[in-house]
């Protein structure tokens, strides 16, 4: 399976490499690039649907609030997955506590247990021109490594159950979780489902 950094068959004949890294301030113009065509949009989600709600008056655009929050991290808030060199990849992941939209979820509480030192895996957003090469794998890898080396005790997620699914109801914009097919290769478990196609997956570390 992909790793950070290592070389994958893609298609029939050609070899990409694959690695991620941590998104720092300096790799902002890849974070724009690896959004692809929803980087044009500053009121896109920018990955801060699960963060504090931001309609004050004044306040930042989403794109420019994720720029604050990667300039401003002690730690890198997400991840860049790049494919030969070119960043076509992001991943969000953070300690469980910091994110109010799985504070704030009664589903979700009813199945994680209390866990000051978990982490979790936001998001995935991948460039639909570069999907089906283990970009999501190796982002989740990276994730997982971020986290541990970061004091994590676990590493959590809420992925999509594909094959809870009829196959006309699944979309990559439904998918932005992450499937659970990904979390299983990396040695994820079920703890619960707050729906039938949506387990809780966790890792500990």
């Amino acid at each position: 399976m992909p790793h950070p950094d290592q070389r994958v068959r893609h298609g029939s004949a050609s070899i990409v490499k694959l690695e991620a890294v941590p998104a720092t301030a300096e790799r902002w113009d890849d974070v724009v690039v690896a959004f692809g065509r929803r980087g044009n949009d500053p009121g896109w989600c920018w990955c801060q649907r699960l963060l504090e709600h931001r309609d004050s008056p004044g306040s930042p655009d989403n794109q420019e609030a994720l720029r604050t929050e990667i300039a401003t991290a002690v730690v890198p808030p997400g991840l860049l997955a790049y494919v030969d060199g070119v960043p076509v990849g992001w991943s969000r992941v953070m300690p469980r506590a910091q994110v109010p939209g799985v504070q704030c979820n009664r589903a979700l509480q009813r199945v994680l247990a209390d866990d000051p030192g978990a982490w979790w895996v936001v998001c995935f957003a991948v460039d639909q021109r570069h999907r089906g090469v283990g970009v999501a794998t190796t982002l989740l890898a990276a994730a997982v490594e971020h986290a541990r080396s970061h004091g994590a005790t676990a590493v959590e997620g809420h992925p999509v159950d594909v094959d809870a699914l009829e196959a006309d109801k699944v979309s990559g914009s439904a998918l932005f979780t992450g499937t659970m097919r990904t979390f299983l290769t990396h040695g994820f478990s079920e703890i619960g489902r707050t729906y039938p196609s949506r387990p809780v997956m966790r890792r500990e570390l």
